[in-house]
């Protein structure tokens, strides 16, 4: 067993010469600071360096008249939001969602006047006067739009978190006559993935509900 004045000794043992204050705590510390830096990848510094906040608040805003649903709402938005997430969280319309936010999944297809688009892609404060259509919209007094009963007949869900998507681009899908034959809907419903893989039952419900309308 060593004692204190064995230990202060190991300690000092390994000092270099000229450099009395340096011991072997210190020489721990500095090599595991260093291999730290040899081992940190470059992406967690990148990381590190794009958390850190530089970006200031946007003061200046943009007044949008949109026609939602029907209703016409007049609102001020940052002009650098998009319009789904005015959708969602200005308006509190939940209903078309944030897939991949980038424009590759669908989740969020609304139609604006008329056309079905991906909202997560576009500005709202480009779209001033816009008519909007959202899944909130296609129920009337009560009743569900033909393709939303489709869906529910043929099963063309799983978890539902793509279906506001799939139908809002499907009314889309038939009213550009885009739904003459299963592989016709299969094309032209391309762009909205399904992770579920309920794609028989959507494809289904599409052609049915093109006979229905």
């Amino acid at each position: 067993m060593c004692d204190f004045a064995e230990m202060q000794a190991s300690e000092t043992a390994i000092d270099p010469p000229g450099a009395p204050g340096l011991v072997r705590r210190d020489v721990l510390v500095l090599s595991g600071a260093a291999a730290l830096a040899v081992t940190t990848p470059a992406s967690m510094g990148r990381a590190a360096i794009s958390a850190t906040p530089t970006a200031t608040e946007s003061t200046s805003t943009a007044a949008v008249r949109l026609i939602v649903n029907g209703r016409e709402v007049s609102i001020e938005v940052d002009p650098r939001r998009s319009l789904l997430d005015v959708l969602r969280e200005t308006l509190n319309l939940t209903g078309t969602k944030k897939g991949c936010n980038q424009g590759a999944c669908g989740a969020c297809t609304i139609l604006l006047n008329g056309r079905r688009i991906v909202s997560c892609l576009t500005l709202a404060a480009m779209h001033d006067g816009a008519e909007i259509e959202t899944i909130e919209g296609l129920e009337k007094n009560g009743e569900l739009h033909p393709l939303q009963s489709a869906f529910i007949e043929h099963d063309g869900l799983q978890c539902g978190f793509c279906t506001p998507g799939q139908i809002m681009s499907a009314v889309g899908c038939i009213a550009e006559g885009h739904a003459s034959s299963p592989d016709d809907i299969r094309f032209w419903m391309s762009g909205n993935i399904c992770r579920c893989g309920a794609y028989p039952g959507i494809v289904a419900a599409i052609a049915d509900a093109a006979k229905r309308t």
